[in-house]
């Protein structure tokens, strides 16, 4: 290629580029959502800890600051067809426990304490979501999942009544006599199958 040919096709490319982007500022949707919505500012801002209302009779008001977890993208084994090993969809949400400092101290102590809470061995909560094929709907759902999560932590436990606990106890019987007569129908079935003695 010549010095004439690089010259001519240089002049050529900034002559489109600037052509497009003329086109690009002129044109303007008659839908669009500065037509649709004159009157708002059109920028999408993510709500701080300051911005919510904060409520001294609550201990959490909803608010995650995304920066203080480690969230982390990884192959899910769950639905995808094709593309079930190719992207990373599934997605773990992980902080410290004991040193979350954007979590009120009760809501922490709760959480220690609470049975069905599985923490690693060097004190980590972990939230895993791989419900769905894309990565955006996980990180929602793993989001939701830990908010429900620290929202029920301070909510007693329910207390059933006596008749709930009776109720309870007969199902439970119930269900243990239907056990024993299957498994001596199943027992009379295969004694059948025997030989008979002579």
């Amino acid at each position: 290629m010549n010095l004439f040919q690089l010259s001519a096709k240089i002049f050529t490319n900034s002559f489109t580029n600037a052509g497009r982007n003329s086109l690009r500022s002129v044109y303007s949707s008659s839908i669009g959502l500065d037509k649709l919505y004159p009157n708002s500012s059109l920028k999408l801002t993510t709500p701080t800890q300051k911005d919510l209302p904060d409520d001294p009779i609550k201990k959490f008001n909803g608010y995650i600051p995304v920066e203080q977890l480690s969230i982390t993208y990884s192959r899910s084994p769950g639905p995808g067809g094709q593309s079930v090993n190719t992207s990373d969809t599934k997605v773990d949400l992980r902080f410290h426990l004991a040193s979350a400092k954007w979590l009120h101290e009760d809501v922490r102590n709760a959480l220690l304490s609470h049975k069905s809470i599985k923490l690693t061995k060097e004190g980590f909560l972990v939230i895993r979501s791989d419900k769905t094929r894309s990565q955006h709907l996980n990180l929602t759902d793993a989001m939701d999942k830990l908010r429900t999560l620290l929202l029920n932590a301070l909510q007693p436990p329910k207390v059933m009544s006596p008749e709930s606990l009776e109720k309870q106890r007969r199902d439970r019987e119930k269900a243990s006599r239907q056990r024993l007569i299957e498994k001596r129908m199943k027992s009379l079935t295969k004694m059948g199958r025997n030989d008979p003695m002579m």
